[in-house]
């Protein structure tokens, strides 16, 4: 199935899958130096890197991670990415985030 590209923020970009019963993905990619704002939800989000660096914020505390790494945000942490270089996520969430599927 065909999965059209949004654009999220300036210099994000972002497409959806269609989801499961209760699990979701997303793959965004970034330009080098876009961020992706700081927020939280109650979904507990998993990020794997696909490629590039980039520096996650959760709850003030600074994460790396490189191409093939992962990264878990537990639900309801302030959490955001800056891109250290052009880069891809693949971003899975549990249960499935409505606020973004009504979007897709």
């Amino acid at each position: 199935m065909a999965v059209e590209w949004q654009q999220a923020e300036p210099g994000v970009k972002r497409r959806i899958y269609p989801p499961g019963a209760t699990l979701m993905m997303m793959e965004v990619h970034f330009e080098k130096g876009a961020r992706g704002s700081e927020h939280s939800h109650p979904h507990e989000q998993f990020t794997y890197c696909l490629k590039g660096c980039f520096e996650f914020t959760i709850d003030g505390e600074k994460h790396i991670i490189k191409q093939g790494e992962t990264l878990s945000i537990p639900s309801n942490k302030v959490h955001g990415a800056l891109a250290l270089e052009e880069g891809a996520l693949l971003d899975c969430f549990t249960p499935l985030r409505d606020d973004l599927l009504n979007s897709y």
